[in-house]
């Protein structure tokens, strides 16, 4: 079968852009690893609960904005079910044991309407940090979806996210507060730009919504356009090598050792995955070297909860606690203060508006936590259970994790059926990511220019999608896809395209 385009993965990015070319008349194929499709988007069942495996929220889905304009384009806006989480309050920020939480709102407006309610004094601070979310968002062209220049955004890339909170006020608990849900993006002080902080955050406060049934849906909806438009998705079939002949990419082979040939490559995994599966002369050495040490976010453990029926109200916000007063402090936890800080988010399904069947409970996990069972691997496709050492110490820490939230939520336990734990090693194997980083290649504002990622590479028909190349996140991710088909099809024409949708 000769193809036009071969993608490799089917997470979001990968999907994306499969869907656009598709409909641009490419004939597209990608090749799956797993059996769900979806990377991030997956959706897994336990005991009558959808549970979400990497999809909490979206942003920027209200008419008109961004990334509902794009799925307009896809077709999928229509497809999605969705409910809108509290426009008081999407997200509650909490410290130590106070009685106080915190609520960051919707609509810029309100956002400061809200934080006033605490921090009377700040009105100049919160107009200044609104301003200047909404002047470094501006200055992204394609988020904006227009044409515009790189250097555009090239003033605003080295500013830290943390120097700029600090700069508008001297209220330590208000600076904690706006970086109080930095698990979205593995803050680190004094190191991740600011333009991370304000696009992440800038979408959300447009508008944030849950998937009702969980974010496949989004998956399901990109795969039945991709096969409207001829293009096939082929599950359960790894890509194992990319090779080069005569200065391009000749064809690709998979697992059974079969090989496959195209016009065009894509790769949806990490670049220092794709980097270390490619056979090439043309690539060179200090390329492939650069992409390959930089360094990534931590992992992530992550509870699944399923609630005894009737027995949790379900929330309409997201809960990001801290235990000490620095919201920065997470990612730095130790043996002993582990988990310092956690996100819960509770599950939207159908008919479940006033209890919840299921939450998910967030928080950081370095590889070097798992690295003595680094030579297991398990997936659907491959199942082993590891062992019943790493099974204890998945239910030891699940334990103490649920310890630090009935603290927050007593009798919490009392509501649970049942819990399912995952650990950087699970994100690993489903995923291909490196040390199971929980957003890829971790950006740094004293050198921006050093983690972006070109979606071309020197093998002139070989290009690079998903969260490591602009920005994570179901907004980012959509967005480098569309930078990536932007490469075969054009800017213009694709922007153009997107809105007149």
């Amino acid at each position: 079968m000769q193809y036009d385009v071969i993608i490799i993965g089917s997470g979001l990015g990968s999907l994306v852009c499969g869907a656009i070319l598709s409909k641009n008349g490419y004939k597209v194929c990608i090749y799956e690893k797993n059996r769900q499709i979806g990377g991030c988007l997956q959706t897994f069942s336990r005991d009558k609960a959808i549970i979400d495996s990497g999809v909490h929220y979206i942003g920027g889905l209200a008419e008109g904005q961004n990334l509902n304009q794009v799925f307009r384009y896809l077709g999928i806006m229509d497809k999605m079910k969705l409910r809108q989480l509290d426009m008081d309050g999407f997200d509650h920020i909490h410290f130590g044991n106070e009685q106080k939480v915190y609520k960051l709102a919707q609509g810029y407006d309100n956002f400061t309407k809200q934080l006033l309610k605490d921090f009377p004094d700040e009105k100049d601070a919160l107009h200044a940090y609104c301003e200047k979310m909404q002047e470094v968002c501006g200055k992204f062209p394609l988020f904006n979806l227009r044409m515009g220049d790189y250097r555009e955004k090239e003033g605003v890339m080295g500013l830290d996210t943390y120097g700029f909170i600090s700069s508008i006020t001297k209220n330590e608990r208000l600076q904690h507060v706006l970086a109080g849900n930095n698990l979205l993006y593995a803050g680190e002080q004094g190191k991740t730009p600011f333009y991370v902080h304000a696009l992440v955050q800038h979408s959300y406060i447009e508008s944030s919504w849950k998937c009702v049934d969980g974010g496949s849906q989004i998956s399901r909806a990109l795969n039945k356009v991709i096969k409207e438009h001829g293009g096939t998705i082929i599950r359960n079939t790894e890509v194992v090598r990319i090779v080069e002949f005569d200065g391009k990419v000749d064809h690709i082979v998979l697992a059974n050792g079969e090989q496959v040939t195209a016009r065009h490559f894509v790769s949806g995994l990490h670049p220092a995955k794709t980097m270390e599966m490619t056979e090439s002369v043309s690539l060179r050495q200090a390329y492939k070297a650069r992409i390959c040490t930089l360094e990534n976010t931590p992992g992530t453990f992550m509870l699944n909860v399923v609630l005894k029926p009737g027995t949790f109200p379900y929330r309409n916000y997201n809960y990001y606690h801290h235990d000490s007063d620095n919201a920065w402090d997470g990612v730095n936890y130790t043996s002993d203060n582990w988990p310092n800080t956690y996100a819960l988010f509770v599950s939207a399904g159908t008919g479940k508006e006033q209890f919840a069947d299921n939450l998910s409970i967030m928080t950081y996990m370095r590889y070097e936590d798992v690295a003595r069972w680094h030579n297991t691997f398990n997936t659907d496709s491959h199942p082993d259970e590891r062992c019943a050492e790493y099974q204890e110490f998945k239910k030891e820490k699940s334990e103490k994790l649920l310890d630090a939230v009935e603290k927050q939520y007593p009798g919490l336990r009392n509501c649970i059926h049942a819990y399912y734990s995952s650990t950087p090693l699970t994100y690993r194997d489903y995923l291909a990511m490196p040390e199971g980083s929980m957003y890829g290649i971790a950006k740094d504002a004293s050198d921006p220019l050093k983690t972006m990622i070109s979606a071309a590479t020197r093998l002139p028909n070989l290009y690079l999608t998903g969260q490591n190349l602009n920005l994570h996140g179901i907004l980012g991710v959509t967005m480098t896809a569309v930078v990536t088909s932007s490469v075969l099809l054009g800017m213009e024409k694709l922007i153009n395209d997107i809105n007149a949708a």
